[in-house]
């Protein structure tokens, strides 16, 4: 582990910090909600895909937030169709739980897959996903609650279901199964806009050698610099900030670079 921080303390001040728009979807609609919960409607997600490809994001994620209480992803169609328009990586997560789920979500033109109730269940899955599609393709979706000081339990089903699992073990272990990536959501900070779960976000960043994306709280621009410089993120996704129109993907480019954050620079 301690060859693995140290290759990851290196490919960290070397790389640029991603900028991903996040958009949760609830059947055709891009929604937002707090916690995860309490859901409202945004609007087509058409036309903020568009938006923000064309604003520069460095990567797309789509989230499908009814998934898994209905057992299918839903978001084969809305992906064919960003395919068309959108040319940055496009990641889709939500209700993926078999080889052939993630045959077909890449097959509509996704380029990763993120996996979270299938994979706590079926541990295995990670790898299956990994050794056929490549571990840059199979990133592992956890939903962290605060349990306790410097202690999160990975959560399932949009962080209502408790899976037993500690966060830091569960980031271990995915990342030995061949996940490539760690999608980590702080279901406690999600669209509360008081920045992200910093010592969440440290702690597992410190704890394995892939790249992490932070995702949940971000309501102005100091918190990505926090999350970057003192949580050591690699990516950051965004949703609310942009969703409102709060802060553009521009502006955000622009201020991270005169913070001294290593962005991509279209």
């Amino acid at each position: 582990m301690k060859r693995g921080r140290l290759a990851r303390s290196a490919h960290r001040h070397l790389a640029n910090v991603r900028l991903i728009a996040r958009l949760d979807i609830k059947g055709p609609n891009l929604i937002k909600g707090v916690h995860l919960e309490g859901l409202r409607v945004i609007g087509d997600p058409q036309i903020f895909a568009t938006k923000y490809y064309e604003a520069g994001a460095d990567e797309l994620l789509y989230m499908d937030t009814v998934a898994s209480l209905y057992g299918r992803n839903n978001l084969t169609d809305i992906v064919r169709h960003a395919a068309r328009n959108v040319f940055v990586p496009m990641t889709v997560g939500g209700g993926i739980r078999s080889v052939d789920d993630v045959k077909d979500i890449l097959r509509a033109g996704a380029d990763k897959v993120a996996i979270n109730t299938a994979a706590s269940k079926h541990p295995g899955l990670i790898t299956e996903v990994s050794r056929r599609f490549g571990s840059q393709c199979m990133v592992l979706s956890i939903e962290a609650k605060r349990v306790g000081p410097d202690k999160w339990e990975a959560f399932t089903d949009n962080g209502r279901e408790r899976t037993g699992r500690d966060v830091l073990e569960w980031a271990r272990q995915g990342c030995e199964l061949g996940a490539g990536e760690i999608l980590l959501t702080s279901v406690d900070q999600e669209g509360t806009r008081r920045g992200f779960e910093i010592p969440l976000v440290l702690a597992v960043s410190q704890a394995v050698p892939i790249p992490v994306i932070a995702s949940g709280g971000m309501g102005e621009m100091k918190h990505l610099v926090e999350v970057a410089n003192e949580g050591k993120a690699d990516a950051v996704a965004m949703a609310d900030i942009l969703h409102y129109g709060r802060m553009s993907l521009e502006q955000i480019r622009h201020e991270a670079l005169g913070s001294g954050i290593a962005v991509r620079q279209p």
